[in-house]
This record gives structure tokens, sequence and C-alpha cells, in this order.
């Protein structure tokens, strides 16, 4: 049984109060908060276990090291990598993206060559491209989306010819709460013979990865989206597109041998992570994973699509000159919308004083705005923690608001 009062006294930031309200906190899709569990492991680390990993026989090094490698491995399990060695520790899904634009570039793409992209990916799945093409005139497809938010495949499938070299989309968007249909994306794309690389910021939080029955070729993700801590990301690359990619960075750890004339890289996964990790957060990063898993990830994803379906149809209903912007019928749990003309920063900020957590502004999807002919929305994002009494504050806030303008 999802119990959800249970499963908020894990959560102590629940309990706090903003400006003598209570917290209510609907900007998930940004990050999500922490369990105790997962702060637990922090401090764990640093008043027990804290020393560099890989590098020392001492005992302390021993065991970071040994906890740091062990979250590798529940990486590994987490999305069904067939090797260890396949999971890439990054700072975020924003790096592991730029790895690939820099690497995999660097070792692929020439001039003439052609990305496919779409119009609704986040600044970080469109910034990087743009880079490389600082020094490899490579070219930008873009696949249009719908009036729903839906990608349309057709174009998709017309994308493709003799210069297409990568597809890169996001499993869910971050405005829309589209949930694309990546495991066709990825055999259309495999059926011209180019590799994938999957944005799952937005997808990995909310169902169930399995980077082998998708046959991804590349698969992105943050772990401040999935309850545990900032400045953690993963990178899953199939093993034949890593060994043939060059190091993201130079440095230690990521060598074999060094000399004045000569440097030799290290195996996977170390040559595409320089310097010293960070080991206590991708130990917290395994036992947020645990924290998923004993509740489950269907359970959580169900949990949320009642938020999702409740708000929608209360939303919808309730209030006049509402609109809601991404009505795909597979979507995720996050609402972006407008009421009237009221400017969304504006209603954001009258949210915000009375306890209400949600994000204005154009949701690093500039291009996506101007296709949807607006500067920004509000956008409220569901997690394993909010509740049905939550959604109803928020819609009676809402309407509060609407009246005054």
């Amino acid at each position: 049984m999802y119990d959800i009062s249970h499963i908020r006294q894990d959560f102590p930031i629940l309990t706090r109060e903003v400006y003598g309200k209570s917290l209510v906190y609907l900007d998930n899709a940004a990050t999500t908060q922490k369990p105790q569990c997962v702060i637990d492991t922090i401090t764990d680390g640093y008043t027990r276990i804290n020393a560099n990993v890989h590098r020392g026989v001492h005992r302390l090094s021993q065991e970071a090291t040994d906890g740091h490698e062990h979250a590798r491995r529940r990486v590994q399990q987490y999305l069904n990598a067939s090797h260890e060695y396949e999971i890439i520790f990054t700072r975020g899904t924003t790096e592991a993206i730029n790895l690939v634009a820099h690497s995999f570039g660097q070792a692929f793409l020439h001039d003439g060559d052609e990305i496919i992209i779409s119009e609704m990916e986040h600044h970080a799945n469109i910034v990087p491209w743009q880079l490389l093409q600082a020094t490899r005139d490579v070219h930008l497809r873009v696949i249009p989306i719908d009036d729903r938010g839906v990608l349309d495949m057709e174009a998709y499938r017309a994308a493709f010819n003799e210069h297409t070299r990568l597809v890169s989309i996001a499993h869910v968007s971050n405005v829309l709460g589209t949930v694309n249909p990546v495991s066709e994306i990825i055999a259309i794309a495999h059926s011209h013979d180019v590799p994938v690389l999957i944005d799952g910021a937005q997808g990995a939080p909310h169902q169930h990865i399995d980077v082998q029955a998708l046959d991804a070729d590349f698969y992105v993700l943050s772990a401040h989206k999935m309850y545990g801590p900032t400045g953690i990301g993963v990178l899953y690359g199939k093993e034949r597109w890593l060994d043939a990619m060059p190091p993201y960075q130079g440095g230690g750890e990521m060598i074999g041998h060094v000399s004045f004339e000569k440097t030799t890289f290290n195996e996977l996964p170390f040559k595409f992570e320089a310097g010293t990790p960070d080991y206590i957060g991708t130990m917290a990063f395994a036992r947020a994973l645990d924290y998923i898993d004993t509740l489950g990830i269907d359970t959580i994803a169900a949990h949320e699509h009642d938020l999702l379906q409740y708000a929608t149809r209360r939303l919808t209903d309730e209030i006049e000159g509402l609109h809601i912007y991404g009505t795909a019928p597979e979507k995720s749990g996050v609402i972006s919308f407008l009421v009237r003309d009221i400017h969304p920063y504006d209603m954001g900020m009258l949210l915000d004083k009375l306890g209400f957590a949600l994000r204005s502004g154009h949701h690093c999807a500039q291009p996506l705005m101007h296709r949807l002919g607006i500067e920004g929305t509000l956008r409220a994002s569901f997690a394993l923690y909010n509740t049905r009494d939550e959604v109803d504050a928020f819609i009676a806030a809402v309407k509060r608001i609407a009246a005054m303008f």
C-alpha cells in the first residue's frame, strides 16, 4: 500500500513553513527533495569514511572506493546496462550531453554531417551541439511538434539521409510532459545505422528504464531529479561507442601512463572520469535508487499519474481562462499553464507568498516557447510525496490569485 503520510515523514524539508505557510513543493521537474536516508548517507560518508578513491592503500580509501564502485554497479543494475564500465559518472545530464557532443563529435562527425533533435529540447540538448559547430560544420535538423506537444513522427522518419550521424532526443519534455516514443525513435534510427542519445533527465525519475530493451546507444540522467544529491549525473553508453570516443577531459584518474612525450589513457569507465569524483554523491545516489526501489517505480508512476489527471481535470474545469500547454496522450507529471494574460512571474511570486513552490519562465526551452508563441509558463510538477490535498490547496490558491486580476 502507498502510505503517503508515512512517505512524507521521510522528507524533512516538507515540514518547513514559507512565509508562515506550510510548504507545498511543486517544482520537482527542477529538482526533487531528499529523503533522510540520502541525507544520512552523505553525513556518514563525510564523518566516517571520507578519503580519496582508487589511489590509497589505507583503509578509508579502500572503503570509499568500495562505496563509489558499488554505486556504479547499482546504477548499472537500475538501468540494466550490460557492463558496469558502461556507466560514466558526470556532474549531471548537462555534462553528460556535453561529453558526448565533444567526444562523439571529435571521433565521428565531419563537415556536412547532421544531428536530429526536436522542438521540445531543453537548452542542454541544443547548445552543446551548437558549440560543436565551432569546430565542425554540422547541421541540426529539428523535428517539429503539433499543438498538443506530440512529436511529428512522419517528419522524423523523413529527416534521415546519408548525412545523418546522430539522433539526440528528450525522453520526456520538461515543459510539456510529453513522453516520447523512444523505443520507436531508436528503432527507426537504427534502421539507418544511426546511434541515438536519449536525454532521460525527466524520464528516469518517473518510469522504469531498461537501456538494453530500449537499445539506446546513450542514456543520460541526473541524480538530483531522482531524490539524490546535486552534482551527480550518469552517462550510459554502449561499450562500442565509448571505446571509440576520445577522453572529454584530461588530468588524474583518466590516464594509463604519462610522460612529457606521450600520454596513454585508462580503460573504461575511468577514461571519461578525470579528477577526483564526487564519491560521497555517488554513494548517496545509490541510496536514493534503493529508496525508489523500495517503493517501486511503477507504484510511484501510478501515484504521480493520478495527481496529474486530478489536477488537470480540476484546473480546466474550474478556472476560467486557464490554458494548459502540453496535452499529449502519453504525458508525465508536469502541468505548464497560463491564466488569461496574467504574467507567469507575477502569479509565481504570489503563489510563493502563499507557500507554493512552482517554476515560472521559459524552463530552459526558449525555442519551444517560440513555437508555442509565448514567453513562458507556470509549471507545476509532481513527485512521489505530493498529495491530492496539496493539489486542492494549489488550485484554491490559483483561483484566489486569478480573481485579483
